[in-house]
């Protein structure tokens, strides 16, 4: 269950804890504080007193809990989650939602490819469930063993594993995300070229992340470990992410987003990939996010 409203909520393990915690001491503050005033009153315990107590704890709770939250660093959330309530109870979410169902398209599509364990695919699903802003709808890799297959399954995922002979010109693939109502991919830890022909049917549309600072240290062969080990032995200073649109050339496609992380003294290609991932991770998901945003605007 905490698992569930951790992911609903977007939130973290620690700030979960802090969350329930607020509840809690909310709920408990703002009942002794209706039971105080009560005792003032002195009301007897009857069936008005309680009517009267219940009205209080009601409009005590959220004070309490937002003068709580300061505290545990939990303004933000609760400041949000009341503001939400608010507007169901006061009819405005449905208003809004009409309004917006009738000028919003239809949520975009996205299909990921990739080629391994597909921890960057689980972050990017995990994200689009939360914002809504699209719909991970199709896992496509070119290995059967793949570990993304095992994320999609755990999501519910539709994939394509492509054959020998899909990798020769991807027409079976181009047909499948058709079928699929694919309208936006992500590669996430891809390892095959993307042909011309793919290209074409998703122009500005195909978007890939390299563990690296682009344009050094990209090309064909250039991915993972192989990345890493060529930046520390040449001595560099600094690494990162760069999230590029993606053309007919390996690493090429112009650049939509860069972030750097600094390589240490003794920097291992083990402790560099650790931080370039969190870096994908971070920025990934958000940058996917803005590019759809901005490309349904048109």
């Amino acid at each position: 269950m905490f698992k569930k409203l951790q992911q609903k909520w977007g939130v973290n393990g620690i700030n979960m804890v802090l969350i329930i915690t607020t509840f809690a001491l909310g709920g408990s503050a703002c009942a002794r504080v209706a039971g105080l005033i009560l005792k003032l009153s002195s009301l007897e315990k009857n069936s008005i007193w309680w009517i009267i107590y219940i009205l209080l704890v009601t409009i005590l709770w959220p004070i309490c809990v937002i003068l709580i939250s300061f505290p545990l660093g939990q303004f933000k959330f609760f400041k949000n989650y009341l503001f939400r309530i608010w507007s169901k109870m006061s009819g405005k979410a449905s208003e809004n939602n009409s309004k917006n169902a009738k000028i919003t398209k239809k949520q975009t599509k996205i299909a990921i490819f990739a080629s391994g364990k597909g921890s960057n695919a689980d972050n990017i699903i995990s994200y689009f469930k939360l914002n809504q802003k699209a719909d991970v709808a199709l896992i496509v890799s070119d290995n059967a063993a793949a570990g993304v297959l095992d994320v999609a399954e755990k999501n519910n995922i539709p994939v394509m594993v492509l054959s020998k002979e899909d990798r020769l010109n991807y027409a079976s693939c181009i047909k499948h995300l058709s079928k699929n109502e694919i309208d936006f991919i992500v590669l996430a830890g891809y390892l095959k070229k993307i042909p011309a022909s793919l290209i074409s049917q998703y122009p500005d549309k195909i978007i890939n992340i390299h563990p690296a600072l682009l344009p050094k240290y990209g090309g064909k062969g250039m991915y993972g470990a192989n990345v890493h080990r060529a930046v520390i032995e040449n001595k560099e200073k600094e690494s990162g992410i760069t999230i590029h649109f993606v053309d007919e050339v390996y690493d090429h496609g112009k650049i939509i987003f860069q972030e750097k992380c600094e390589i240490e003294n003794g920097e291992t290609i083990e402790s560099l990939a650790k931080k370039i991932h969190i870096l994908e991770y971070k920025h990934f998901p958000q940058v996917i996010a803005n590019v759809i945003q901005k490309q349904n605007q048109r």
